[in-house]
């Protein structure tokens, strides 16, 4: 069984102070030891921490794609995101081998069988979540196309730079879906 947190419950933790900033919240959370990146949080539906031997592997699958967890009763494929993005698979990096933080990524379902199309969902094991930040969408920045990993800048909406001189990567949900569909 896995210990979970909704999102619902993360927001009702957030500073009553926060409330009157204008901006989108965003997820925040590392992928390796040195890079933290933001998903938007309207895309994600929970957190999880997944006990080692719950992900079934799957033979015969790209590298990032971890196998598949019994999430609610549906088959929720596991994906290591930092490998997806061209950064240190999660197995190289030096964290707790005994469990998975994961964060449960839904986008919008395209559908065109049904009149009413379910959202996709996609499990994303990464190092450890952070905490909820509050971001300006028209803070986000255009990354420099020459200092960027090619293999990370498909997934890319951009970079944040924070006053206090840290720079964020901010990843886009349905970039990284369609990545994984290829």
């Amino acid at each position: 069984m896995s210990n979970s947190l909704s999102v619902p419950e993360a927001l009702a933790s957030l500073n009553e102070d926060n409330s009157s900033i204008a901006g989108e919240q965003f997820l925040r959370f590392q992928l390796t030891s040195d890079t933290t990146a933001l998903l938007p949080l309207l895309q994600l539906t929970e957190v999880l921490t997944i006990p080692n031997g719950q992900i079934v592997p799957i033979a015969h699958m790209p590298l990032c794609v971890m196998g598949v967890y019994n999430w609610r009763g549906d088959i929720l494929w596991m994906v290591d995101l930092a490998q997806l993005v061209g950064l240190t698979p999660w197995y190289q990096q030096n964290l707790n081998p005994s469990v998975y933080r994961t964060i449960v990524l839904s986008v919008p379902g395209h559908e065109t069988t049904s009149s009413n199309p379910k959202d996709q969902t996609l499990g994303l094991v990464i190092n450890r979540v952070e905490d909820i930040e509050l971001c300006n969408q028209e803070l986000i920045q255009s990354p420099p196309s020459s200092s960027v990993n090619p293999k990370l800048a498909p997934f890319l909406q951009g970079y944040w730079p924070k006053a206090n001189g840290e720079i964020l990567v901010v990843l886009n949900g349905d970039a990284i879906m369609a990545g994984v569909r290829k």
